[in-house]
């Protein structure tokens, strides 16, 4: 991805561990429009230098925030104390405005994603996506796909037009839902659930498009990864959910 479509992610992943929250609040202003506070950031020793922070900008690997609740990982399973909720508790409206009760996916795994059509990663995602699901829904994976035009503007369509470009181009077979908001004031209450159980660097900030949330059967999340993690990147870990 060019560095000008991700404005903070070349700065970071350059500067040295000690100056990466007074970097931070040099994009407060930013970051604040996009519902971010970095009133109380700061960074734990704890941090690696080799983090996929570090290597990626924002990744959300494995570093530790204080001031962040901390999430326990184990195969990347994220602690969920603040909420008793499931993903199947939700309802949201689908690319035709319909409802659907996310609770028809029990004892499915999910990967959830927010997507755009004018975006450098729009196709190889919705290629590989589509390669995935066709591989595993048999299985019992689906990919819940939620379009999204808060990041540089890369999905400004319709929803009728969305989902033409998306069956008619990608030949997407997955599910396509209502256009979103996943960060800020305005959130979808399904991302704020997601974020909340898998926060990452600078909080629950989804940072562009195609970040990718993994669920397991139960309709807890897993694993989240960030948008330039591909989806054959992630296969290993489906293989694992559907197995279990």
């Amino acid at each position: 991805m060019a560095s000008a479509s991700m404005p903070f992610a070349a700065t970071f992943s350059s500067s040295p561990l000690q100056s990466i929250a007074e970097k931070a609040r040099s994009y407060s202003p930013t970051l604040q429009s996009l519902g971010v506070s970095l009133a109380s950031f700061r960074l734990s020793p704890l941090a690696s230098s080799r983090s996929g922070f570090l290597q990626h900008g924002f990744s959300l690997q494995s570093q530790k925030l204080v001031g962040v609740a901390p999430k326990t990982r184990s195969f990347g399973v994220f602690a969920t104390a603040a909420t008793e909720k499931s993903i199947h508790d939700f309802t949201v409206k689908d690319i035709d405005g319909n409802d659907v009760s996310l609770s028809k996916f029990k004892g499915k795994v999910l990967l959830i994603v927010n997507v755009a059509s004018r975006c450098g990663l729009t196709s190889s995602n919705y290629s590989e996506l589509s390669h995935i699901y066709e591989k595993y829904k048999a299985q019992g994976l689906e990919i819940l796909a939620f379009p999204c035009n808060q990041f540089g503007g890369q999905e400004p369509g319709s929803n009728p037009e969305i989902k033409q470009f998306a069956c008619t181009r990608f030949k997407a077979e997955f599910p396509i839902f209502d256009k979103v908001d996943v960060n800020g004031p305005s959130t979808a209450p399904v991302y704020k659930f997601l974020k909340s159980s898998a926060g990452g660097f600078l909080g629950d900030l989804i940072k562009w498009n195609f970040e990718k949330f993994l669920v397991d059967k139960d309709g807890k999340v897993v694993e989240r990864y960030p948008p330039t993690t591909s989806p054959f990147q992630i296969e290993k870990d489906i293989q694992k959910l559907l197995a279990a």
